[in-house]
């Protein structure tokens, strides 16, 4: 099927589409076009009713402008403006509160992502996962400034995760729209996305895309995201493994300072009731340190449960999530 832009308007979606296109935009005048007409040429061959959302993340370039301009042409294109740069996991929190479609695809607004995968990563969760991951196996990008630290990023997240992803950073993405909606994203945790899909239960799969080299503009990636990516891992470590039980790790850190402030303090009292020998020493420091250490790790423990029950009851956020109810008598093809 020829693509133009009246096949757009009969095949944009009309209450709910069945899949959302989110696609972050910054400065990305040149490549939105071509990157539109790309999604829209692919969707309509496949068959596939859908929107595309494009959130311009505070562009400087025009784009905003643009996206204005394309979308007064096509009925397809919804557009969120956001008033300034607030990064990439803003943008796609902003994407995915606005997003209509029964499975939302995320992608970059580059053109390096070929639109063409997006059937593929559909047929894939169409066989029960909730979350169909990209793997960019061929990745056209500078090898000392993105391949490497990317690889190292990988292994670590995959690592301390336990989830076994190749490319955390690929935004070429699908998710069900019920998986979104039990996942708030904030500071730049949009490269753990897997992860914390996981935590939440979710079933997932990763597939090899393409990956081209870019066409126009400038890459907004550097080694400068190295540390953040350390600190977020940090916190999604601790929310994979002590969300709903934070007295957990800080009580076992309390105790074990406590125990070793104890056990060094006996030592000591043991030196100056036996033998007679001076303890003002650096150790009885140590012992006062510890001690005091354990007692506030304890604090901080109970301070974490409390914003932990106010979090999930605040919210209405079980701690659990349910996958299907089985009814007496229900057949398998009633699922």
């Amino acid at each position: 099927m020829t693509f133009t832009v009246e096949n757009s308007k009969l095949w944009a979606s009309s209450l709910q589409p069945q899949v959302s296109i989110v696609v972050p935009i910054h400065n990305e005048y040149e490549n939105l076009p071509h990157l539109l007409e790309a999604i829209s040429a692919t969707l309509i061959t496949a068959n596939i009713s859908y929107e595309i959302l494009c959130i311009d993340d505070g562009s400087t370039d025009g784009s905003a402008d643009r996206l204005k301009q394309i979308a007064s042409d096509r009925t397809d294109l919804r557009s969120v403006i956001l008033r300034r740069n607030y990064g990439q996991t803003a943008a796609m929190a902003a994407g995915f509160s606005h997003a209509k479609g029964q499975i939302i695809v995320t992608m970059d607004g580059d053109l390096q992502n070929d639109p063409a995968d997006i059937p593929i990563l559909l047929s894939k969760l169409s066989e029960g996962y909730d979350l169909v991951s990209g793997w960019r196996k061929n990745r056209q990008d500078a090898t000392v400034t993105r391949l490497i630290p990317s690889q190292i990023a990988n292994w670590l997240i995959a690592q301390v995760t336990g989830v076994k992803v190749h490319d955390y950073g690929c935004s070429l993405k699908a998710y069900r729209s019920e998986l979104i909606a039990d996942m708030n994203l904030y500071g730049e945790l949009h490269r753990f996305l897997p992860a914390l899909a996981f935590i939440e239960g979710a079933r997932i799969a990763e597939i090899p895309v393409r990956h081209h080299p870019r066409q126009f503009g400038k890459s907004k990636y550097g080694l400068d995201r190295t540390i953040r990516v350390i600190m977020d891992l940090i916190t999604v470590f601790f929310m994979r493994k002590f969300l709903t039980r934070p007295m957990h790790v800080f009580g076992s850190m309390g105790v074990l300072s406590i125990f070793l402030g104890t056990v060094i303090g006996l030592y000591l009292t043991t030196l100056k009731l036996s033998f007679g020998e001076s303890i003002n020493r650096p150790l009885l420091i140590l012992v006062v340190v510890l001690i005091l250490t354990g007692v506030q790790l304890f604090c901080f423990g109970l301070l974490a449960e409390l914003l932990m029950r106010t979090y999930h009851e605040s919210q209405g956020r079980p701690i659990y999530r349910v996958r299907e109810v089985i009814e007496p008598g229900q057949e398998k093809g009633d699922l």
